[in-house]
């Protein structure tokens, strides 16, 4: 006979298996007692650390794990929807259809039949279509043009949309020469600070000023200081592993030393492998 442990042995689409599994876990009669004590907010770090893992799949070309990483962040969202389904709030079937019709609402060049597409010709043309549509959701003017930048995202990220956003209002440096200025400017300001408070809001505004010195020059910083991150990992690896002992029993020249014996075998590295 089956019982509700069997629930996800059930036959159907494993997406409906999965939203099953999920109703099961938060049943009051005998499902877990770690998933019955999460609300959204216990639950966002989560979503958020598995996006994050996402995309570190993606970077490292590993389909095997992107498949698995997509399947972790599919549950977050199937767990999120059960939560509002179990206030009265939404259910899963709510959450497709919402994107399913803004998505539509958003591409009246592909699927709107009087609209024959001739003003969308170039990804650029979508991208400027998209945040005029994203504006008159958002309330157009009267929302303000920064409204609805999600207070969450990175703050690197976060400062870069910011930027964009009021770039396309024309408040913006006519060429790069403006931000790189402001740099060496916000520099001094942060090496004149005197006290901590001070300190804190001059090396935000600097590197509010190296966000927006990046987008000028077409640089993403978020992946930017990623990959600048990863680099110094390598490398500060590479150094520890190089030296049998404590580093801190190495002066500075040592240091630098290995540092640039570290940065060459790493090159020399990356050159073999591109040339296999």
């Amino acid at each position: 006979m089956e019982t509700k442990s069997d629930d996800h042995m059930a036959s159907g689409h494993p997406l409906s298996q999965l939203i099953a599994i999920m109703k099961r876990l938060r049943d009051p009669d005998g499902g877990c007692p770690w998933d019955l004590e999460q609300d959204f907010a216990s639950i966002a770090p989560y979503t958020i650390e598995e996006a994050y893992e996402v995309a570190d799949a993606i970077a490292r070309n590993d389909m095997a794990d992107l498949r698995d990483e997509l399947g972790d962040l599919l549950f977050q969202v199937v767990f999120h929807a059960q939560m509002a389904s179990e206030r009265g709030a939404f259910d899963i079937a709510d959450v497709a259809d919402a994107i399913v019709t803004k998505m539509i609402r958003r591409h009246p060049h592909v699927f709107d039949p009087a609209n024959d597409g001739s003003a969308i010709a170039t990804a650029g043309d979508q991208i400027k279509a998209w945040e005029v549509m994203k504006a008159a959701e958002r309330g157009g003017a009267d929302a303000g043009t920064l409204a609805g930048v999600a207070q969450g995202l990175p703050a690197l990220m976060r400062a870069q949309k910011i930027q964009r956003r009021a770039a396309r209002t024309g408040f913006d440096w006519p060429d790069v020469a403006g931000p790189r200025a402001k740099i060496v400017e916000e520099l001094a300001e942060t090496d004149a600070a005197t006290n901590d408070a001070e300190r804190h809001e001059e090396l935000g505004d600097l590197l509010f000023s190296v966000v927006n010195y990046a987008r000028h020059i077409g640089v993403d910083a978020e992946h930017a200081l990623r990959d600048a991150t990863i680099k110094f990992e390598r490398r500060f690896n590479a150094v520890e592993r190089d030296h049998d002992g404590a580093l801190t029993d190495l002066s500075p020249e040592a240091l630098d030393t290995l540092w640039e014996q570290a940065k060459a075998s790493l090159r020399d590295d990356q050159a073999r492998s591109r040339t296999s």
